[in-house]
């Protein structure tokens, strides 16, 4: 049976912290909210923590990608337009699997994004491999992390 959903990391147990959640029942994406205020000057990449991690089957990956009114009323994207949460970032040991959100703000203005506010979604996929894969062995941490540089 194949499981997924949504958990508060522990270092955010006591932030009131709301599981992402779909509006409508035809919904594609779970609304994932600002764990802390942050203000993002024009140009600034800014790490955002969600407060959340996910769990999966292994097969299968979270795609993050930002909201629409996001983008287009605060001109804020993700800095790598679509992010990939692996089914084995889950709990790893640098970070528990919290998925943080790298946001760039396009515009002109600083940008504030309040704690509470749905700024990416993200949903659920399937993914195949190669007849010869042969990935193994590679320990998973955070942004970044099987990057051997």
């Amino acid at each position: 049976m194949d499981v997924r959903g949504f958990e508060v990391v522990s270092s955010y147990e006591d932030h009131n912290i709301n599981l992402p959640q779909r509006k409508t029942a035809e919904s594609a994406g779970y609304d994932f909210e600002c764990a802390e205020s942050v203000t993002i000057m024009p140009g600034e990449v800014k790490i955002v923590p969600t407060g959340i991690k996910a769990f999966m089957a292994y097969n299968e990956y979270l795609a993050l990608h930002i909201r629409s009114s996001i983008g287009i009323k605060k001109h804020v994207i993700l800095a790598n337009c679509t992010g990939i949460i692996d089914s084995d970032y889950y709990n790893n040991e640098d970070n528990e699997g919290h998925i943080l959100l790298g946001l760039y703000n396009l515009g002109s203005e600083a940008v504030t994004l309040e704690k509470g506010e749905r700024v990416a979604q993200g949903i659920f996929n399937r993914y195949l491999v190669a007849n010869e894969d042969v990935a193994d062995g590679i320990r998973r941490g955070g942004i970044g992390s099987t990057d051997p540089k």
